[in-house]
């Protein structure tokens, strides 16, 4: 890939796993608008539902995290916490209409297994004594493996998760050191066969970060040949996001030295051609699958989505109820984020009160953007007359409808990042690593200035 051009467009730019992004939402959003919200959503699509569970303790924290995460204090915090979080989905699920089904369940943190598996177990069991479930729905967790042993994910069995996110972040023990991260207890292929066993149907994936202290091309590239070896279904280099105002512990990585912009882009650059040549396909700008797995097979129907968790295929995934401190539920129509504070969020649920701290409800105009984007996202391509038809609006009202710059877009053409005209938009074999570029040409809302977005590399 062209070093010049990734110069060019290493821009902050919203990862797009909302639209509007979150730091758009409004504090003046109430949790009597968000019941309302999730009251009327039982007659918006998808009907689907889809279920984001944080938990936020770490057993230890690792300084390049920008996740909303605390260390565990004491077993009562965590056992409040979950009497919490199993009261929220009481609350609830009392207002949605139970014809609906569940496709997906998704936990995230934090880290979900820093905290008795048993928790976990019996949150599971709630929600599936209270919701019906698509056949196969997805039930992910995210894991630290550093925190897994085999009677741990025995208990995760027999709690039916049949996804598990890996974050391993690098295989190189110098650099997990300097970030304040344990390494794997188990070796990791050992973790995947004896989960397989039990279940070959279940699914991995693992999360590695480029641009961490003492990474080079040639560290990284050893460990992404690690990672090929092991052979997941799926894997994820995400570049490391430097943003220390989010969390101040990020300062510590300063210290001990961050690779350049442009060892993170050889670093990037050479652990993509190892994935392409190994057999993995490209999921947008850092996924990547093998053909066998379903994301890959929903990014050819044209059945790919995206949200808060990335990307899912639109079988296993709805609006997007979540439960626990900030929290973020996707309805159609409507946003709504939980209080950060677990003191404040146990308080809350204790009086039997939503702890809704921001929101934001999407005006029409912005439903037809925020579908244009996950087009190009999710699919590479925009079909300008398939869109207007699905909103019953001409081409002319879409276009001026979003942000469309066609000087824009020939200098994306005269890098070979997207081919279009008139009729369409899509993104070229080699343009992937720049969705997320293209897509803020759609958004009206984006300001290239603003500096608080991540950049790509």
């Amino acid at each position: 890939m062209q070093q010049d051009l990734i110069q060019k467009y290493n821009n902050p730019v919203p990862r797009y796993t909302s639209y509007p992004p979150a730091n758009f939402f409004s504090d003046k959003y109430t949790s009597s608008e968000f019941i309302r919200a999730i009251e009327k959503s039982n007659d918006w699509l998808p009907q689907n539902i889809s279920i984001y569970i944080h938990i936020p303790f770490c057993k230890r924290m690792c300084f390049y995290c920008g996740c909303n995460s605390c260390p565990i204090a004491d077993k009562s915090t965590v056992k409040d916490y979950v009497k919490a979080l199993r009261h929220e989905i009481s609350l609830i699920s009392s207002s949605l209409d139970k014809n609906r089904k569940v496709a997906q369940i998704h936990y995230g943190g934090g880290t979900p297994n820093a905290i008795y598996a048993e928790y976990l177990q019996e949150i599971n069991e709630q929600l599936f004594e209270t919701f019906d479930f698509i056949e196969k729905p997805e039930i992910a967790i995210e894991c630290n493996p550093a925190y897994l042993d085999l009677p741990y994910l025995d208990i995760l069995h027999e709690a039916k998760f049949n996804r598990y996110s890996l974050g391993i972040q690098d295989f190189d023990l110098k650099v997990l050191k300097s970030v304040n991260r344990e390494p794997s207890t188990l070796p990791v292929s050992d973790i995947m066969s004896y989960v397989k066993g039990k279940n070959p149907e279940v699914s991995f994936n693992l999360d590695f970060i480029y641009g961490l202290p003492h990474q080079s091309v040639k560290s990284f590239s050893d460990t992404i040949k690690q990672a090929i070896e092991i052979r997941p279904d799926r894997l994820v280099t995400f570049s490391y996001a430097h943003v220390p105002w989010v969390n101040k512990a990020q300062m510590m990585l300063e210290k001990e030295g961050l690779p350049t912009s442009d060892e993170k882009i050889n670093m990037f650059n050479k652990a993509h051609g190892l994935l392409l040549d190994s057999g993995y396909k490209t999921i947008g700008m850092d996924h990547y699958v093998l053909e066998t797995d379903e994301l890959y097979q929903a990014l050819e129907s044209g059945n790919l989505h995206r949200n808060f968790q990335g990307y899912c295929t639109r079988r296993t995934t709805g609006q997007v109820y979540a439960f626990g401190v900030s929290a973020i539920s996707q309805l159609h129509k409507a946003y709504a984020q939980n209080t950060k504070s677990n003191e404040d969020y146990i308080r809350s649920i204790g009086r039997g009160k939503l702890p809704i701290v921001k929101g934001y409800d999407l005006s029409d105009k912005e439903i037809i953007i925020r579908e244009v984007i996950n087009e190009i996202m999710c699919k590479s391509t925009i079909e300008w007359q398939e869109i207007s038809q699905r909103f019953n609006i001409d081409v002319p009202h879409l276009k001026n409808t979003i942000r469309y710059d066609e000087r824009q877009l020939k200098d994306f053409a005269k890098d070979d990042i997207i081919e279009f005209s008139d009729k369409h938009v899509s993104i070229t074999p080699g343009g992937s690593f720049f969705v997320r570029n293209v897509a803020a040409s759609f958004d009206p809302m984006y300001n290239a200035e603003n500096n608080r977005f991540s950049k790509p590399v």
